[in-house]
């Protein structure tokens, strides 16, 4: 067989020339794991938080402040974490963000007062913005190229089945233990999943190698991922990245990428804005419109459920469809949904089952930006343009919040609300347009990584 540099590998190549094995899948379900412990951390927000208004006499603006104080310090986190995990190493960063979230969100259940409550939660929230990205980083690094894609949609669906989770804990505890129970467990169930993930998780081949770490520990990071196949491919002093690659921030916003990233972050603001307007704020725009609290609380119900549906179908649809028309195709059922929902808003079940619509495209929607970011830059600053498009996300529920505030203090029928709701989203849909045109010419321009090839064809190339 020839040996000639034409059939040797990187090891990013190895990777993304073989099938998706049993060490991957594990992988896989690992970061799952993790998002769905991040989901959980919704139940905060939305059940342990008026309780400390009832429980201590917390007045709302003191509540709102440390709400704010929390989204802030994980975009804060997000920013932060993105380009340490691609200098010093992903699983690094992120199991450390797992463990300073776990921590200190079981120790807000041990206070007293709301002042130690609000600081642990800043510091909570710190670590909370550096799991996500650099867990879907993690995961992404380890799929093969024509599976990256789907995989990262179906793990950032953990986020919404955690969050359906979090929802029955706190039906269950809040009543028999008190919210000081939910947040301990809340807490302990992402620190259990650390010596799962550094069993599981190895390190990304691509930090090992742009850090100039030992063969052998590059050598044993793949072997413990593909323990039966052959190694001898692979040609150890080369990287698919490039080791003088310019620092994460100054590629994610460089001449040639900042289009991009402006598109990218536009998307995810304007989707987590809507979402979280329709989440917080439905109930009380329902009842508005006539609608009793225990049906309102059923529509928000409804969203979530078709978000979990919505998100795990469609990162199956990925591995068949274009990444971008789907996402288009998500935003445009999200306008006519919305659409379709102010029409119905005096007639329950019609609302319900058009809330259920939404809940399959927004959420869905979301899981296809993650994916598009994943692959939209070089995998060297992978880590970055996902921490920092999740943080510029996270500024959507800022803004959201005050909105869906004006509408309610307005008196806002849920019919005006949506229809309003509509202009965001098609706003987006015409970004997801333009970006599609725009990643496609930087990729006949210049590609980060070569189309993987057949394994047949790599076969016979080398016999």
């Amino acid at each position: 067989m020839s040996t000639d540099a034409s059939a040797r590998l990187s090891p990013q190549e190895f990777i993304d020339e073989r099938p998706l094995g049993r060490r991957q899948r594990l992988i896989v379900r690992a970061g799952l794991a993790m998002m769905i412990a991040e989901g959980l951390d919704t139940a905060v927000s939305a059940f342990v938080h008026r309780r400390i208004k009832e429980d201590w006499g917390v007045d709302d603006g003191t509540v709102t402040a440390t709400v704010t104080l929390g989204i802030l310090a994980m975009i804060a986190g997000g920013v932060a974490a993105g380009p340490l995990a691609d200098r010093y190493g992903r699983r690094l960063v992120a199991l450390a963000g797992t463990a300073v979230f776990g921590v200190f969100t079981a120790a807000m259940g041990l206070t007293g007062g709301i002042g130690l409550f609000t600081g642990f939660r800043i510091v909570a929230c710190l670590g909370l913005g550096a799991v996500l990205p650099t867990g879907m980083a993690l995961v992404a690094d380890w799929m093969p190229a024509r599976r990256r894609v789907q995989m990262v949609a179906l793990v950032f669906a953990g986020v919404t089945g955690g969050t359906t989770i979090g929802g029955i804990l706190a039906s269950l505890l809040i009543p028999t233990a008190g919210w000081q129970m939910l947040l301990v467990l809340c807490g302990i169930a992402p620190l259990a999943l650390i010596p799962a993930i550094l069993r599981v998780v190895p390190e990304s081949p691509g930090v090992l190698a742009a850090r100039r770490r030992p063969r052998e520990e590059l050598r044993a990071a793949l072997a413990a991922v593909f323990p039966d196949d052959d190694l001898t491919p692979v040609d150890w002093e080369r990287s698919a990245q490039n080791k003088r690659a310019r620092p994460g921030p100054k590629t994610v916003l460089s001449r040639r990428l900042f289009r991009t990233t402006i598109l990218l972050w536009l998307c995810f603001y304007l989707g987590q804005a809507v979402t979280f307007v329709i989440v917080t704020y439905l109930p009380e725009l329902a009842e508005n419109g006539g609608l009793t609290e225990s049906r309102a609380a059923v529509a928000v119900a409804a969203f979530g459920w078709g978000g979990l549906i919505g998100q795990f179908s469609v990162s199956y649809a990925l591995r068949r469809f274009d990444r971008f028309r789907v996402l288009a195709a998500l935003w445009a059922m999200t306008v006519t949904g919305l659409a379709a929902a102010a029409l119905t808003s005096g007639r329950f079940v019609a609302l319900l089952v058009t809330v259920f619509l939404l809940g399959l495209c927004l959420p869905a929607a979301a899981s296809v930006l993650q994916a598009i970011t994943a692959v939209a830059y070089p995998q060297s600053v992978r880590a970055t343009a996902l921490s920092w498009a999740n943080s510029a996300g996270k500024v959507g529920p800022l803004v959201g919040g005050f909105s869906g505030g004006v509408m309610v203090d307005a008196g806002w029928s849920p019919a005006k609300a949506l229809l309003v709701l509509a202009l965001p989203i098609g706003s987006a849909l015409t970004a997801t347009l333009i970006l599609r045109a725009r990643i496609r010419k930087q990729q006949q321009e210049e590609p980060y990584a070569p189309t993987p090839r057949p394994l047949r064809e790599l076969v016979s190339e080398r016999s």
